[in-house]
């Protein structure tokens, strides 16, 4: 049988107990969803895949969690995140005044679906935003973020592997429940591409891929690709 543990809340004093800090303010479902954001997905291991300053961009934001972290873990880091909901950009951006007043370098906006800000940027990271996404508007997504890296610049992916399957189905019936019924996230098919497929398109992109199977210990099969942008 299948074995797993939960989480430990982040500690006092730890960049994620801090970048949740930010959310205290915001209503009860907010503070729940961020918390169960924590819970759920490995940021930690996503920010290891991060170099600890840059131009940092994160598409598909949400509530800013991630990149709130990310911020607040080095301030050598310029971090944006964009995000196609006005409602969640509001509250990252609100959780943006926390962070800045304690020294972190973090800007939110509103920005269309496929859409990449000019760069260069030195890191972008998307976080559960492919699976939305039909293979050629995926694609297309990539080859764009490709071509705004800075040289050696990387992206780091993290999104849903189809093993262990058992996993797999959890996290399948969840987000259709997310997207479907409770309409949190914005979206309507789900697709859940396979990491070959996304390590394919980011060696079409012209990046130098490595993976990194993140799924022990959590409920869900988290995959890490990062394709790195090989200096001239």
């Amino acid at each position: 049988m299948p074995t797993w543990s939960a989480r430990p809340d982040p500690q006092p004093g730890s960049g994620l107990a801090t970048a949740l800090d930010l959310y205290r303010a915001e209503a009860r479902g907010v503070r729940a969803h961020v918390a169960g954001r924590w819970k759920s997905c490995p940021f930690e291991a996503v920010a290891t895949h991060v170099p600890p300053g840059g131009r940092v961009l994160e598409i598909g934001c949400g509530h800013g969690l991630l990149a709130a972290h990310l911020a607040l873990e080095s301030a050598a880091r310029e971090v944006t995140g964009t995000d196609i909901d006005p409602k969640k950009i509001e509250v990252a951006q609100r959780a943006a005044v926390g962070a800045t007043n304690l020294g972190a370098h973090l800007d939110f906006r509103v920005e269309p679906a496929g859409a990449v800000p000019p760069g260069p940027w030195d890191t972008i990271v998307v976080a559960d935003v492919f699976y939305l996404l039909p293979a050629e508007p995926a694609k297309g997504l990539l080859e764009a973020m490709a071509a705004t890296l800075a040289d050696g610049g990387r992206i780091v992916l993290k999104e849903t592997s189809h093993t262990p399957r058992w996993k797999y189905l959890l996290a399948r019936a969840q987000e259709l429940m997310s997207v479907r019924v409770l309409r949190i996230t914005a979206g309507r098919d789900l697709v859940f591409h396979e990491p070959a497929a996304l390590r394919r398109w980011l060696e079409e992109a012209g990046l130098v891929v490595s993976e990194h199977p993140v799924h022990r210990g959590y409920l869900h099969p988290h995959h890490v690709l990062v394709g790195s942008r090989t200096p001239l």
